[in-house]
């Protein structure tokens, strides 16, 4: 007979799966009324092989050390999205990637579901997270990813007050899922990659440290260079598509 332990990780992601949904209907609704959706960026409309390594911190940390070796010797630039209350917990830890030379960016204080918030509280876990960064990098974050992926067209508002862009992905390493294997994390990632891409890992999941150097070898070999996503976005001029993709506006 087989048990499982459900984990406070796996309610956590159980429960991002649920608001996704809820989310996804929301939206649909708001669409046929005739509301204007916001859209964050999930990828880059680009002609050259330029792709942009993102990692979520939010929980655990006990890679953070092994995936900058990782990333070091393939002199690959990442960012790494981080969460106010994990920067309180492993302040080392974000000075020691700051001092590698990946980009430290928010994902909130306290890792709430943003839609759920009040405009007030919104913008209180995006100061509180950037306060804590810059306190320790020197820089202000410029990018903001939502916990569990999840936005309204209030929080990119709040986002973009604060001249800051809304990052999402394109390519999502599920790296964090129990049946997730070294090999299954890089034939996911490397089939998926596309020129402009945003790829998703975390910095806390089990094969992840495992999986990375053939992903990073194999999309090296084909000939993609590694980008901050700060570095790969337009700033202005810009349009985003249905699908999340931001290109430069016809005319550009």
């Amino acid at each position: 007979m087989k048990y499982f332990i459900i984990t406070k990780k796996h309610l956590m992601i159980a429960s991002a799966v649920g608001l996704s949904l809820i989310f996804a209907i929301v939206c649909s609704v708001s669409a046929f009324a005739g509301g204007e959706r916001k859209l964050p960026i999930y990828c880059v409309d680009s002609d050259e092989k330029k792709v942009a390594l993102s990692f979520d911190a939010a929980w655990g940390n006990d890679d953070t050390e092994q995936l900058i070796e990782i990333l070091g010797k393939y002199d690959a630039k990442a960012t790494f999205f981080v969460v106010g209350a994990w920067v309180d917990k492993y302040p080392e830890s974000v000075k020691q990637l700051s001092d590698a030379g990946h980009m430290i960016m928010n994902h909130s204080n306290t890792h709430p579901n943003m839609p759920s918030l009040s405009a007030e509280k919104k913008l209180d876990e995006l100061n509180s997270c950037n306060r804590k960064i810059a306190a320790i990098t020197g820089k202000t974050p410029t990018l903001f990813r939502p916990p569990y992926g999840d936005y309204d067209n209030a929080t990119l508002e709040a986002t973009e007050s604060l001249n800051m862009f809304t990052i999402q992905w394109d390519v999502d390493s599920l790296d964090w899922k129990d049946n997730a294997t070294p090999e299954s994390i890089c034939k996911r990632v490397t089939s998926k990659v596309k020129n402009g891409s945003i790829v998703l890992f975390h910095n806390d999941a089990e094969h992840t440290p495992e999986a990375l150097p053939n992903i990073l070898e194999t999309l090296k070999n084909d000939g993609y260079e590694f980008v901050f996503i700060e570095d790969l976005i337009y700033k202005e001029n810009y349009e985003i598509k249905h699908d999340g993709t931001q290109c430069k506006k016809d005319g550009e």
